[in-house]
């Protein structure tokens, strides 16, 4: 009888000296500070767990839940998960930052669609939610009711995917040897993403990507710039902008840039056939390259005055040569951004026929059919041969019995069998 008329002066006492470890706040709620950070239970149970609960039971780890981090692509699906071991016949809870209840068991406590209940045990509660959001990101907390309250927390980060990226700076096509500098730039990243530049398979180096925080205040955007002098080579190139970021998981995100170089012409010179002889019908044809490609095309030859004539495009037509023919023949390509001359030496061989395909293939025929023939000479000999040893079988035994013999009629006699007394003749070929 004597316990409850203590307990208000037990209230008294607690409010005026309260643990080091409490305080009671504004809505009569104690914060112990032997819970997690930022736990609150209410009054009366703070006062249970303090004056009444002894150093064991605070020590018993058996009823503390635990949690785990976790990390989540914005539009993704986390999955929280508390477990405990010794539930002491209490349900475990999940709040979210702003410790609202989402569930409590298996009960749904808050009129979001997005959070479902994945298991609810004794000993476990996990919940998912779908579409997460960047404002979805914080600690949420789970609770088991016990004396005192546990709670456990668990972190969800939530990563921003950045954009694809935009290239900015190129305006029109460059002159060989022009420097130009392009910038590239992609938002929408958290934690900020991270630039790189590359010319086909080239590492370009660019300068360190820039962040800036976006005004919602949880992405940010980044930006880079590469400066770089252009050739020849790289006319037709691509250049290209990647973001790397680990919402990305490895997916390549990019953007690139084709870009066109001008440059002055080359000219190389082709002759067809590549070994002319006196008589033939030549073409030397002369291939240019440049951008733009080459319009205009001179022919020359040393030691003659006029231009010579074209036939064919770029080419120069010889329909029937000749010595006088031989010498130095010079092609010019001509284009808006300047020209150049390519050289051919023209030497024309005599009529002389030149050993050809035609007459090699011609050789290997003979000695094929050569071949088949010495095959069959070799058969034939083999098969006179046994041809000749099966008819001297023939005639011996033909003429058997006719040995000895006095006259025709005994020969005939004998041949057929009728001679018992006489010694046989056996003829052998080796």
């Amino acid at each position: 009888m004597g316990a409850p008329s203590a307990l208000p002066l037990l209230l008294l006492l607690a409010s005026r000296w309260a643990p080091g470890g409490a305080n009671l706040s504004q809505d009569g709620y104690w914060q112990e500070q032997d819970l997690e950070l930022g736990t609150l239970a209410p009054l009366d149970e703070s006062i249970s767990s303090t004056v009444w609960s002894s150093p064991d039971m605070l020590a018993s780890q058996d009823s503390q839940p635990w949690t785990s981090d976790e990390t989540v692509v914005a539009g993704g699906t986390v999955v929280l998960k508390c477990q405990v071991k010794d539930h002491e016949d209490s349900s475990l809870q999940w709040s979210n930052p702003a410790q609202q209840t989402l569930y409590f068991g298996e009960k749904r406590a808050l009129r979001d669609n997005r959070i479902q209940l994945v298991s609810s045990t004794p000993h476990e509660l996990s919940i998912s939610i779908s579409n997460v959001a960047l404002a979805d990101e914080g600690e949420y907390t789970c609770s088991i009711f016990t004396m005192p309250v546990r709670t456990a927390k668990s972190l969800v980060t939530v990563l921003g995917i950045p954009q694809k990226p935009i290239i900015t700076g190129y305006k029109s096509s460059l002159r060989e040897k022009e420097t130009t500098t392009l910038h590239c730039q992609s938002s929408g990243s958290k934690p900020a993403a991270q630039l790189t530049w590359r010319k086909g398979d080239q590492e370009l180096h660019g300068e360190p990507t820039r962040i800036q925080e976006d005004p919602n205040g949880k992405t940010f955007t980044v930006s880079s710039s590469v400066t770089f002098q252009v050739t020849r080579e790289d006319d037709g190139a691509n250049i290209v902008c990647s973001v790397n970021h680990e919402s990305l998981k490895g997916t390549d995100r990019s953007t690139a840039q084709r870009i066109e170089v001008l440059y002055t012409p080359t000219a190389m010179i082709r002759p067809d056939p590549p070994h002319p002889r006196e008589g033939q019908k030549l073409m030397l044809h002369c291939e240019g390259r440049g951008n733009p490609i080459p319009q205009q095309y001179l022919w020359v030859k040393e030691g003659s005055e006029p231009p010579l004539k074209m036939t064919q495009e770029s080419a120069l037509l010889f329909p029937f040569l000749n010595k006088s023919d031989s010498g130095t023949y010079g092609c010019t390509a001509i284009s808006n951004m300047g020209s150049y001359t390519a050289y051919f030496t023209l030497n024309v061989n005599d009529p002389s026929p030149v050993p050809s395909f035609s007459s090699t293939y011609h050789a290997i025929i003979g000695g094929i059919v050569a071949f088949v023939v010495f095959l069959l000479l070799i058969l034939l000999i083999f098969l006179g041969h046994y041809l000749i040893r099966h008819k001297g079988t023939y005639l011996t035994h033909e003429a058997k019995g006719s040995d000895d013999a006095p006259d025709a009629d005994t020969a005939i006699i004998n041949a057929e069998g009728g001679q018992s007394g006489g010694d046989d003749k056996k003829e052998y070929f080796i």
